[in-house]
């Protein structure tokens, strides 16, 4: 495809959230394709795009639309030729891709745990009664009501710039921010500690990185294939399709995580009431090959525990 690479003259367009993390994702996709193609970072152009999730600021996710509020704005400017593929977080990714558009390159994936982050407090351990948890994450609200109902949970919308100054404002005594982010931003110092799985389990495709395209496009098809990651592929066909089965979102109180070892797929899954008051959880293993039926099924045992009414809580 040498007579169809990029160059400076028509350069390859990544269309991004404008976020400093986001910009961060696209920067180092233009860098593996760079390195894999040989070509000049001329040869490519970061397009930054606002979506629905970043300019409503005031308002929790769950009421301004649920699915899609960081993806659709991108996905429209592709099918409109604006950019040739979109650059996403993962854990922002709806289930389905809509009509015209496929996602099957995935980075390397980084650390998916969650971070503590605290101006005074040393561990997650070491909070007392009452104090104020500040997240607009559903998933992590819940997570953390159900293991320490005595605890204050209250909204924290916005990058993280912005959460952190509401720490060092006093909105609240600590927050939660995804490893991988912080990482890539260059910031893991200014966490405490990572958060072990075991206590509480990521959001569904945590700290991967998707580069989606429109299906007829051979060219941007053939480059994506060149930086994909085949591990973290495996992983994230388990953890998707566990979410799909459960009709969830970014922006429902599922949380799961899968680990590939061995030629076999293990995964642990949550779902949890948005008040904390109620969590299962299951988990199964498989090899790859059969990896999403296994993680289908851990849903629907899961589905099948459920008490009446437990899963309208989280769809909307």
């Amino acid at each position: 495809m040498t007579q169809d690479l990029p160059s400076p003259d028509r350069p390859f367009r990544l269309g991004t959230r404008g976020s400093q993390l986001a910009i961060k994702q696209a920067e180092e996709t233009r860098a593996r394709l760079m390195a894999a193609f040989d070509l000049p970072e001329a040869a490519f152009e970061i397009v930054p795009i606002s979506t629905t999730g970043d300019r409503v600021q005031d308002r929790p996710l769950k009421e301004i639309g649920g699915k899609g509020l960081f993806t659709r704005e991108i996905e429209e400017a592709m099918l409109k030729g604006e950019i040739d593929v979109a650059v996403h977080s993962m854990k922002d990714m709806p289930v389905a891709q809509p009509e015209g558009l496929v996602l099957d390159c995935y980075l390397p994936r980084a650390d998916p745990r969650d971070a503590f982050v605290s101006p005074a407090i040393a561990s997650l351990s070491d909070l007392a009664a009452g104090q104020v948890v500040g997240s607009s994450s559903l998933r992590r609200r819940a997570q953390m009501l159900n293991r320490r109902p005595d605890l204050e949970v209250v909204e924290f919308r916005g990058n993280v710039q912005t959460r952190l100054r509401k720490l060092e404002d006093g909105v609240a005594d600590c927050t939660f921010l995804a490893w991988a982010g912080l990482t890539r931003l260059g910031m893991t110092e200014v966490a405490r500690h990572p958060v072990e799985p075991e206590e509480m389990l990521p959001a569904i495709a945590q700290g991967a990185i998707g580069i989606e395209r429109r299906e007829d496009d051979d060219r941007a098809g053939e480059m994506l294939a060149a930086i994909h990651d085949r591990h973290t592929g495996e992983q994230l066909a388990a953890e998707r399709a566990f979410l799909a089965e459960l009709d969830g979102s970014c922006e429902t109180p599922i949380a799961g995580l899968a680990v590939v070892e061995g030629g076999r797929v293990w995964l642990r899954g949550e779902v949890l009431r948005p008040d904390g008051s109620e969590s299962l959880l299951d988990e199964g293993d498989a090899p790859v090959a059969d990896a999403p039926q296994m993680a289908r099924e851990v849903a629907q045992r899961i589905l099948a525990r459920a008490p009446d009414g437990f899963m309208e809580w989280i769809r909307g």
